[in-house]
């Protein structure tokens, strides 16, 4: 198994009853959103805990090749150029033992949600969609989903209908809101559970958007027993 990355990790005051396992954009680190948790103000019954992984150094083509972390390489901005998810074999496996680490700890799949900014929300869709045990949710910020001309690419029984959150800025111009919409429309005509929020920024979070964010993170882990 892919060792496991050093995490930036934030524990509820009590033993933790969930997991949100977040994914930094090009070139930040885990520290990125670790000052979104008090802002979320989620509820103390959920017990949630944040693990917040820094993706690993590597040379980034669309950095002139000099080293910064990144979840894998990344040459253009023109995401429609991507069409071999292979690129991305490592970051899911990087994934998959984050997700191991918290089920040692006691915390079922289905009360852990995956989110990702950026080049990590487009991580987050395609390692949780590709996941064989189900997740409570899929956060994606400002992203895109690797599989969007796939076609014949399915996600996997367990969380075909898992309920995913997709926020986008309108003035994006990192990830471009087409990218953003044509991922959404490819998942929705795969038959998953995508929530659709645009919201008037750019390549960020806003106010209003984490007031979203709470609660559907609220909803998604008290569904699945985080709350009780």
């Amino acid at each position: 198994m892919t060792a496991r990355l050093q995490c930036v990790e934030i524990n509820p005051p009590i033993q933790p009853k969930s997991s949100v396992i977040w994914l930094h954009g090009l070139g930040a680190d885990g520290h990125d959103f670790e000052g979104i948790v008090p802002e979320l103000d989620l509820p103390a019954a959920l017990s949630v805990r944040f693990v917040f992984p820094h993706a690993p150094i590597r040379p980034v083509t669309i950095n002139g090749g000099h080293p910064m972390r990144a979840w894998c390489d990344i040459e253009t901005l023109d995401f429609s150029r991507y069409s071999d998810l292979s690129r991305l074999t490592e970051a899911m496996g990087h994934v998959e033992t984050l997700l191991q680490y918290e089920i040692a700890l006691g915390i079922p799949t289905r009360s852990i949600v995956l989110a990702g900014f950026s080049q990590g929300g487009a991580v987050a869709l395609l390692a949780g969609l590709s996941y064989t045990q189900p997740l409570a949710g899929i956060l994606a910020l400002s992203t895109y989903f690797p599989a969007y001309q796939d076609q014949s690419w399915v996600p996997s029984t367990a969380n075909h209908h898992t309920p995913i959150f997709f926020g986008h800025g309108i003035r994006d111009r990192v990830v471009l809101p087409h990218f953003g919409t044509q991922s959404r429309d490819a998942l929705l005509a795969k038959g998953c559970a995508v929530e659709w929020r645009d919201y008037p920024m750019d390549h960020s979070v806003c106010a209003e958007e984490v007031a979203d964010i709470s609660s559907f993170l609220t909803r998604v882990l008290s569904a699945n027993g985080a709350a009780t």
